[in-house]
């Protein structure tokens, strides 16, 4: 859909008409309907189009002279000349200029994660814009197109942007309505303020256990150790916030002292990489993205996943090991939520980047400092507690579903999962 917007003045004589067609699509249609136009004494005020299968929907608002007459006519004409169904309606000013006042409006981009998008889905998200004064502008498919004989299955990927103009009548009221019916329908609903910045975003930070790799890496290596199963009780409450990270932190580093350094490596090479983590980071690096590891998990891990996929910046904890044992320690300061915070704006820094420019995606307690940083932070397959309190969250999808929350579209996209 492409718009352009006059904000020059009116003559309060203007005659101000909306030309709306529809018809089939094919190459050279505006051609022959604008070179009719631009034979008039005619000023474009807005132009709008979208088409969907083959056929094209165009909207233009014209002021004309105050002789219009025969414009009208041949205008209805060249349209119909076109096979183009087409309507015409006169615009008072009063319209027109509360139509130029609405430029002042505050813009959400709003999408919808789905595996497959169903009315139903449509309708209970487009209930709340409404009943939050929100009107849709656009809506655009970002997703490709589906086969009729395509099964749908877990690897089946829709989403559907909204442009929404207005201000929320209550914006938390908002956030947890999409959240109970996301919740509810299996879908993922995030909304975006539409400006600047959420056009320029330039760094991605992650979290990496849970996000970037389906495991707990400190569960993996106890579970070598022989105490796998006291360090999954300990993790899974850090990760609810029912004890606090160092605290969790410290009482499971303990139970892994004594094992071997060699274990480190045979660990790194079996983690299971998250679902659309490959295809994210690099997409993100081919668009110009810098990327980030911010986590409270173990540095050697971190780079292991940095030479993997290129990533820009690894921050973790070091290991304490002595005589290739395992000391049960690492090596202050330790990496929590806190720093992960600290981190981020320090790379945005250098970076020479705003933190609006930033997104920050975790799964656990411990990364909601770094998510609420963020210009856009994204709980990621998150615990509830998480889910509620970050401003975004994605459960639906793997983790390049984030780029549908950038804008790109699945043909802007290269998949390697």
């Amino acid at each position: 859909m492409s718009r352009t917007t006059s904000n020059s003045n009116v003559s309060t004589n203007a005659s101000i008409i909306l030309l709306n067609i529809l018809g089939q699509d094919r190459i050279g249609l505006s051609s022959e309907l604008y070179s009719v136009i631009e034979s008039f004494d005619v000023r474009i005020l807005d132009i709008g189009q979208s088409v969907i299968h083959d056929q094209v929907s165009q909207g233009i608002m014209l002021q004309l002279p105050t002789d219009n007459d025969g414009i009208r006519q041949q205008l209805v004409d060249k349209a119909q000349s076109l096979d183009l169904s087409v309507r015409l309606r006169d615009i008072s000013l009063d319209e027109y200029e509360q139509w130029v006042a609405q430029q002042g409006q505050d813009q959400y981009t709003l999408s919808l994660l789905t595996r497959e998008v169903t009315a139903e889905e449509i309708a209970r998200v487009t209930a709340i814009t409404s009943e939050q004064g929100l009107n849709i502008h656009d809506i655009t498919r970002l997703s490709g197109r589906l086969p009729l004989n395509a099964p749908v299955s877990n690897q089946t990927k829709s989403c559907i942007e909204f442009s929404v103009r207005g201000k929320p009548i209550n914006e938390k009221d908002m956030r947890t309505s999409f959240l109970s019916i996301a919740s509810e329908l299996d879908v993922d609903i995030a909304i975006q303020q539409d400006n600047a910045y959420r056009r320029s975003r330039r760094l991605v930070c992650f979290d990496m256990d849970s996000t970037l790799i389906e495991a707990e890496v400190i569960d993996e290596l106890a579970k070598r150790a022989g105490v796998g199963e006291q360090v999954s009780q300990i993790t899974e409450q850090a990760m609810q916030g029912k004890i606090d990270f160092t605290e969790s932190f410290t009482q499971r580093m303990a139970l892994l002292e004594g094992l071997s350094e060699e274990v480190l490596h045979d660990v790194a090479i079996n983690l299971p990489i998250m679902e659309g983590a490959e295809t994210l980071i690099r997409n993100l690096r081919a668009f110009g993205f810098k990327t980030a590891i911010l986590s409270g998990g173990f540095s050697y891990f971190g780079h292991y996943l940095q030479d993997k996929f290129g990533i820009d910046h690894v921050h973790a904890n070091t290991l304490e090991i002595v005589d290739g044992k395992l000391t049960g320690k690492v090596i202050h300061p330790v990496v929590d939520g806190q720093c992960k915070a600290f981190l981020l704006k320090q790379i945005a820094e250098s970076e020479n980047l705003n933190t609006q420019q930033v997104i920050a995606v975790g799964d656990g307690a411990n990364d909601l400092p770094m998510l609420s940083v963020a210009g856009l932070g994204v709980a990621f397959r998150a615990k509830p507690l998480v889910r509620e309190s970050a401003k975004q969250s994605m459960s639906t999808h793997g983790l390049d579903g984030i780029l549908y929350l950038l804008g790109f579209r699945d043909q802007d996209i290269q998949r390697f999962d």
